[in-house]
């Protein structure tokens, strides 16, 4: 009992000569969770906005200077739609919603009316959105009849007790929220057109034709998805995402950009993010998702948790495509593994960035 009692003295003696930094470290070292926290040393913004128009093979020698300029011009309209309302006080969600709605109604984009063709000649879009702030998501998939995707989603998410609706039922869904919809024709334009007639082209005979998802003319005909991602004055982070698919596409094929955590994930403890390229390699990796939880439990930054996942994971897998991000500090991240990707930017300071090209 007499060296239990010497023990313990000497024990509190020692504690007691500790200070506050020995101390901290001492609990640092016995909190592994704590120290995978995602934590940067200063926010670089009171609210940002970006935008992709999606990633390929976007080479500067096949765009004719007045092409280029028809593309950023349409960038610059849409993003400033969306720094406006962050600007102004407006919500995250607001942003991405009304930001999408621009690209949805351009051609120049595989998403609305820029929609690419399937094999039988239609046109299926699919969409979604997520609040950072409650981790609430909406998605729809194969719609042909709903002018903005984007919208229809924000419904499900705000109106319905589910997650994602298909086909006729989400348009059914969409029609009695008084969802703007078109015939089959609005979407119909001949360029699109065109390029389901030289994939079909391409196939070859019926005997060869086992839509081999490796073929040049495949991996050359899922790009052009949109989508957005802010973060506004209240701290809370918005993505979305919106896109026609792939080109000759069969069977129902859905992609990536209406599945929560591969397309489109936000968590207002780490970043929002939206995915444009192959889907089926991105909803394998979960792209989004992935990195959001790097940055989580790994304690990555976002640049190095987008560059990971894109350069590294997606690649290994066999795919190809990138994202932009934006983390709750108002760090912006635009990573692709292609030639290009139409994309912009602009933060608190009003500063704005357009891309297309690899830098």
């Amino acid at each position: 009992m007499k060296h239990f009692l010497c023990f313990l003295l000497l024990f509190l003696s020692i504690n007691s000569c500790m200070n506050k930094d020995e101390l901290k470290a001492l609990s640092k070292q016995n909190n592994s969770f704590h120290d995978s926290i995602y934590e940067p040393q200063q926010k670089r913004s009171e609210f940002a906005i970006v935008i992709h128009g999606g990633a390929g093979t976007i080479l500067k020698e096949n765009m004719t200077s007045e092409k280029e300029a028809t593309y950023r011009s349409k960038l610059e309209e849409a993003i400033r739609v969306g720094y406006n309302i962050l600007k102004d006080g407006g919500s995250s969600l607001d942003a991405v919603q009304k930001t999408i709605n621009i690209l949805e109604d351009s051609p120049l984009f595989n998403a609305g009316k820029g929609a690419v063709f399937t094999n039988a000649e239609t046109n299926e879009l699919d969409a979604s959105i997520m609040d950072g702030k409650t981790l609430n998501a909406g998605a729809s998939a194969s719609t042909k009849t709903v002018k903005n995707p984007i919208d229809l989603a924000r419904a499900i998410m705000e109106n319905s007790p589910h997650v994602m609706l298909s086909g006729e039922g989400a348009e059914a869904f969409a029609i009695e929220q008084g969802i703007e919809m078109v015939d089959y024709g609005y979407f119909f334009t001949e360029n699109r057109y065109q390029s389901l007639q030289r994939s079909k082209e391409k196939e070859g005979d019926e005997k060869n034709n086992k839509m081999a998802i490796d073929r040049p003319e495949i991996k050359d005909s899922k790009f052009g998805t949109v989508g957005c991602v802010a973060l506004d004055k209240d701290g809370n982070l918005a993505a979305g995402t919106s896109t026609g698919g792939m080109t000759n596409k069969r069977w129902g094929r859905i992609g990536d950009s209406p599945i929560i955590g591969a397309g489109t994930y936000a968590n207002n403890n780490t970043c929002a993010v939206s995915s444009t390229g192959w889907g089926e390699f991105f909803i394998r990796a979960l792209v989004a998702h992935d990195i959001s939880a790097l940055m989580e439990y790994k304690g990555l930054s976002i640049q190095e948790a987008a560059k990971e996942v894109i350069q590294k994971k997606v690649p290994d897998l066999g795919g190809d495509g990138g994202i932009i991000a934006v983390d709750k500090y108002g760090n912006m991240v635009m990573e692709f593994n292609t030639a290009g990707m139409y994309r912009a930017s602009i933060d608190d300071q009003g500063e704005l960035y357009i891309g297309i090209y690899k830098d």
